[in-house]
């Protein structure tokens, strides 16, 4: 057996010992970014009791920033974009400082689990401004996925009594419904431009320009005398959302891409939800409430309609 021959099948056992590998080695980076998306509503609620909305953000692209730094100089990864590339990135991130800004803010004034479900109908929201705006066609089943989903959306914020609906009442779950929108407008954006660029460098570049943006609006004495007096816990819960929400999770949920389909992948985000409602239950006190769960599962149920081709 010749020495090239040899190489050759070491390479294809490789191969095949790569595709037998154990399911968990691989699902557990999309569960793993999943699982801590759903719990940065929680932890944005605690940093809420000690650091205003702006700052949270702030801080967060800050520390971002450093964990993707390092991930691209560990990898050795290029930093070159050209002008047009970062013209791009500059309106995702006019768009991302709009949606992060209404949605630490509705926070406020709503609670985790409430933001956890209205934000999974983000999807119904993409498909009717792909409708809209680039006259994508929406199926029967899709149709149908659609008025489940805002069923289940007004049956949560009127707590079950569609009479009691005020939408000027409840303008924290307004606010986080906005915050959907942009995110839909954020995620078509991003899906119609290309982009010759990683994942991970976008991001990167995207959390710089952001940072950059909302700098002026952030820096001044007394948010520094915030951020100086902040408790350890409220130093944890910052840490939680700058390094493992937009470091980690964001890293892991790409690579998830690289090795498995987009739909296999993004069948986890139906997951997101539940952290968020069970881990504002365990971790804020939040009252689980049967109104809230059927409504919950009714935007889910739509939502999956959706999804569906």
């Amino acid at each position: 057996m010749t020495k090239s021959m040899s190489k050759n099948i070491a390479t294809n056992n490789q191969v095949l010992i790569a595709d037998k590998r154990p399911p968990i080695t691989k699902l557990w980076k999309p569960l793993f970014a999943v699982t801590v998306w759903g719990l940065s509503f929680i932890a944005t609620k605690n940093a809420l009791l000690e650091i205003k909305p702006v700052v949270i953000v702030f801080i967060r692209q800050l520390l971002g920033i450093l964990f993707l730094t390092a991930v691209m100089l560990k990898q050795r990864k290029s930093f070159a974009v050209n002008l047009r590339e970062q013209k791009w990135i500059f309106v995702l991130a006019l768009i991302a400082c709009f949606h992060l800004w209404i949605q630490v803010t509705g926070l406020q004034w709503t609670s985790a689990s409430h933001t956890g479900w209205i934000i999974g109908i983000t999807p119904v929201f993409m498909a009717i401004m792909g409708l809209i705006f680039f006259k994508e066609k929406i199926t029967p089943t899709q149709g149908a996925g659609i008025i489940i989903s805002f069923f289940g959306l007004l049956f949560l914020v009127s707590k079950g009594d569609f009479t009691s609906i005020d939408f000027i009442k409840n303008k924290g779950d307004v606010l986080i419904i906005a915050s959907s929108v942009t995110w839909s407008v954020y995620s078509l954006v991003s899906k119609k431009i290309t982009l010759s660029v990683s994942p991970v460098l976008t991001t990167l570049y995207l959390f710089i320009m952001v940072a950059i943006i909302i700098g002026p609006f952030t820096i001044n004495g007394d948010n520094i005398n915030a951020v100086l007096h902040l408790s350890l816990n409220g130093w944890a819960w910052i840490l939680f959302l700058g390094i493992l929400c937009s470091g980690a999770a964001y890293t892991f949920w790409s690579q998830a891409l690289s090795e498995m389909s987009a739909s296999r992948v993004g069948a986890f985000l139906y997951v997101e939800p539940f952290v968020t409602f069970f881990g504002s239950w365990f971790l804020l006190s939040e009252q689980i409430t049967l109104v809230a769960l059927l409504s919950g599962l009714i935007i889910i149920g739509g939502v999956v309609l959706v999804n569906r081709k």
